[in-house]
């Protein structure tokens, strides 16, 4: 059996941008191509998407979340954490998780994201 983490998402990816060029507007196909992206580590593309989603949501707690995930992923650690922020500001409060995404695991050092934890774990 493979691992989920090297399956080859390109039937996948053609399906959902040939719906999305139907349907650009529609989040839950926007929110899914991007996480397929990121998955097949375009990464460019994958946040190109988690942009688009927090335009079309810009109340919605995970895609700022999915946000900072694709921002860290390029090294954008300000902006990753500003997107974070945002994100707990509008209810996003999974510290656990944010701990052990492997999407953030770049920001772990970063100062502005360790004070971000110590707010929110009240430490």
């Amino acid at each position: 059996m493979s691992d989920p983490e090297e399956t080859d998402h390109s039937f996948e990816i053609q399906f959902f941008e040939s719906l999305h060029r139907r349907a650009p507007k529609d989040p839950e196909v926007i929110e899914i191509l991007g996480g397929l992206y990121t998955r097949e580590g375009r990464i460019t593309d994958g946040l190109k998407m988690d942009r688009k989603l927090v335009r079309l949501l810009p109340d919605n707690p995970t895609a700022h979340y999915n946000l900072a995930c694709s921002l860290a992923l390029k090294k954008r650690s300000a902006d990753a954490v500003r997107a974070l922020e945002k994100a707990i500001e509008l209810g996003y409060n999974d510290t656990e998780w944010m701990l052990q995404d492997p999407d953030l695991h770049h920001l772990h050092k970063y100062p502005a994201f360790q004070r971000l934890l110590r707010t929110l774990t009240g430490s």
